[in-house]
């Protein structure tokens, strides 16, 4: 892997890391549950491509 594509993949974990904890904190944060369930449904895909990202390396 070059050092460019090194500093893409560090950069998509840093994007997915981010996405993962604001909709954790989002999802626990909602009153509706639909709604608070999607969000949940979000941060496991995120969850999914963060370790897609990490098996690259």
């Amino acid at each position: 892997m070059t050092n460019k594509e090194l500093l893409y993949v560090e950069d998509a974990l840093g994007h997915e890391c981010f996405m993962k904890s604001c909709s954790k904190k989002t999802s626990s944060q909602l009153t509706d549950p639909a709604l608070s369930q999607y969000i949940g449904e979000l941060e496991q895909k995120h969850n999914e491509i963060f370790n897609k990202f990490l098996n690259l390396l």
